[in-house]
């Protein structure tokens, strides 16, 4: 049975790289909302600020010395979110757009410019502060930044490389990235504006902020957007990305892992090309990475990669990858468990993969995740306990580490999971036979007693029904469930009783009259007509003074009281009238009714006492009604007196409906005073009650 998936369902979703430029960014800058005097005050300053820049473009040392002031003003400003608003409002972004180009100057102009590239790269860098603000990224795009900003990655052809040089790029391609973060219509202008061959070649730049800027705005404009996928990977882009995956800098393989993850998003043929140029080994390699974002990524991709065929499942097993894997199931960092879980999720749906996994130590560790209160995480925990719960040799190991309990036991956040678990344990089942259940007799004999009680509680709930005598019967399962119900502890206590109530659910099923006995003489019933009719009568009895007219034929063929009282050496048998004592004229008129017809309706109120009267006179299949009228009317409350009953008059259909109430309610009844003394008294019941039901040929067709 394989649990359908699409290639990319369940995956995390990749997000593009926004870049908030955190070098420049204190952390710990108090931010606040200007209001009142204070932002007029702001505003008058943006003002200023603008109008230096709207004057200042041209190549003049003032002006430009100016201009570059106020960049770094605006920049300045910009950090604190808050304020970027009024920035905006006072009409900065057109003059910044303005100061992306160098000012006009002669073509045979060769003179060094003062502050060359200064005053470019603080309008780029407050762009990209400003862009952080979805709201704003239209306004600067429609200002006509983009052009200018692919210009400006070009800027290393046309001048020497120079610290100025490389800071322009960087702040150009910083700007690009946030300006096309979640923006599909600005990514496919950077496109269209020939934005992405510049940072393809930006990728071999010696510099390396310059390599992850370019990275940076790559991963941004592939996420979610196929023609900028093709056109990176046109470009040949693969090649320098996978050499930079082996980079010893973290932040550089970091934002490399970054690109191909998203190249690859939905893009089996990318995927394959990916694949073909050699990703899969240095991308095993991150996993060890000292980066957790880039382990993540890692993990993440390779869960991708796990999606494409069967032999690559089988390659990324082989390479090592299930170890650090399995290891990030350790991480504090819930994010580094999703993806590990993810990838870990996709291998383990190859068989050659299954028993490896579990082998290396993936099994327990998944089984905890099951606990995870994020939902995506516990799913993909579950997904993998699917893939591995497919092969025959995890079995048992599943079941010795308490797998099923935790599967049985959990909270699931999402029905997808729930859906999941519930064909996990369907797998686990039909895979109790043969080798695997012999392993798991072993193991009940040998292991420790809580591996024996696991393997008791997983087989009440899994093993088919002709295989229970042997595994509660022959080889002591149901001792080790009846021991758990003596634990001092109430969790241990709550699993033997629901363990139980499970098998008794395989065993039998409940009827409540035809587990009467059959009366040693062919039944005779003369019918409704006969009742307390002196027609033919040859006996009366005196009941509460009244007298009832009976035939002695059709009280020997009812029960052995009444052969004994008419055969044997009582007073009664040669006795005209028989006085009945201690029995209500309405009790003794209903019994003999069903004496006579084989049926007689019996209501709550009136059923203890017929049950006493049909217990006396050795009725058992009134004693069957009886009891099961007395059945429907068990509680909470009074479990414990119609247990009680029950053993007063032999009542063993009523008894074992008292044992399957307590062995369903068992929760709730372990809150209740006198709830241990009980259980106390109906283990030995229980344990007869299970020696029979298990011992029968045909337990399919058992009847109480």
């Amino acid at each position: 049975m394989e649990l359908q998936r699409s290639e990319d369902q369940g995956l995390p979703e990749r997000k593009g790289q926004k870049r908030k430029l955190e070098e420049e960014i204190q952390e710990d800058r108090e931010i606040s909302l200007p209001t009142g005097a204070a932002r007029r005050a702001l505003l008058a300053e943006v003002t200023a600020q603008v109008t230096a820049l709207e004057s200042a473009f041209t190549w003049r040392e003032s002006d430009r010395s100016a201009a570059k002031r106020a960049t770094h003003v605006l920049a300045e400003l910009a950090k604190n979110e808050e304020v970027v608003n009024v920035i905006v409002e006072g009409g900065a972004v057109p003059a910044l757009v303005k100061h992306l180009q160098a000012p006009p100057c002669e073509d045979r102009d060769r003179s060094p410019k003062p502050f060359e590239h200064e005053v470019e790269k603080g309008s780029a860098f407050a762009l990209g502060l400003l862009a952080v603000k979805p709201e704003h990224q239209q306004l600067i795009v429609d200002s006509g930044a983009l052009s200018h900003l692919v210009n400006l990655l070009r800027r290393y052809k046309d001048s020497s490389i120079s610290r100025a040089v490389i800071s322009v790029i960087r702040r150009a391609a910083d700007a690009l990235t946030n300006l096309a973060h979640e923006n599909s219509s600005i990514k496919t202008r950077v496109r269209m504006e020939g934005g992405i061959p510049p940072l393809v070649e930006l990728l071999e730049f010696t510099d390396t902020k310059v390599q992850r800027a370019a990275a940076g705005a790559l991963r941004t404009l592939a996420f979610k957007n196929d023609e900028n996928k093709n056109q990176i990977v046109e470009c040949n882009a693969l090649p320098t990305l996978i050499l930079m995956l082996r980079s010893e800098d973290a932040a550089i393989h970091y934002e490399a892992v970054g690109v191909i993850g998203n190249l690859v998003h939905s893009s089996p043929n990318i995927k394959r090309e990916v694949l073909a140029a050699g990703a899969l080994q240095p991308v095993i390699g991150l996993l060890n990475s000292c980066c957790s974002e880039s382990q993540r990524e890692a993990a993440l991709l390779l869960g991708q990669f796990a999606a494409t065929d069967s032999d690559c499942k089988v390659h990324i097993v082989q390479r090592g990858a299930v170890r650090p894997l399995i290891e990030m199931l350790h991480s504090p960092d819930v994010q580094l468990k999703e993806m590990s879980t993810f990838a870990l999720g996709r291998l383990a749906q190859d068989t050659h993969n299954q028993a490896g996994i579990a082998h290396s130590g993936g099994l327990v560790p998944l089984l905890k995740l099951l606990d995870s209160k994020n939902g995506s995480l516990q799913h993909n925990a579950a997904f993998a306990l699917y893939g591995l719960a497919d092969n025959e040799d995890n079995v048992s190991d599943f079941i010795r580490v308490g797998g099923v309990q935790r599967l049985q036991d959990g909270e699931f956040i999402v029905q997808a999971t729930k859906d999941c678990v519930a064909k996990t344990l369907k797998r686990l089942e039909e895979k109790i036979h043969g080798r695997v259940l012999n392993h798991l007799l072993y193991l009940m004999r040998i292991a420790e007693k809580p591996v024996q009680r696991r393997v008791a509680l997983a087989l009440a709930y899994l093993c088919s029904p002709d295989d229970q005598r042997t595994i509660f019967i022959d080889n002591n399962g149901l001792e080790l469930l009846l021991g758990l119900l003596g634990s001092t502890s109430t969790k241990q206590q709550l699993d033997g009783a629901v363990a139980l109530y499970k098998l008794s659910n395989k065993a039998m099923t409940l009827s409540p009259m035809d587990a009467a006995p059959p009366s040693p003489t062919p039944q005779v019933y003369l019918g409704e007509q006969y009742v307390n009719n002196a027609t033919l009568s040859d006996v009366t009895f005196l009941v509460e003074g009244r007298r009832f007219y009976a035939h002695r034929i059709c009280l020997l063929a009812s029960s052995d009281a009444f052969r004994a009282m008419f055969d044997g050496g009582y007073r009664e048998k040669d006795a005209r009238d028989i006085e009945i004592p201690n029995i209500k004229w309405e009790v003794f008129e209903l019994m003999m009714r069903f004496i006579y017809t084989g049926s007689v309706d019996v209501t709550l109120d009136i059923a203890q006492d017929l049950l006493r009267a049909a217990d006396q006179y050795l009725l058992e299949g009134l004693k069957r009604l009886c009891e099961y009228t007395i059945a429907q009317d068990i509680s909470l409350e009074n479990v414990s007196s119609m247990y009680e009953l029950s053993e007063a008059f032999h009542a063993i259909s009523l008894r074992h409906t008292c044992i399957l109430f307590i062995l369903e309610h068992f929760d709730k009844l372990s809150a209740r005073p006198g709830h241990l003394h009980l259980i106390q008294r109906i283990v030995p019941e229980i344990r007869n009650y299970f020696a029979k039901a298990l011992t029968k040929p045909n337990p399919h067709k058992l009847r109480l």
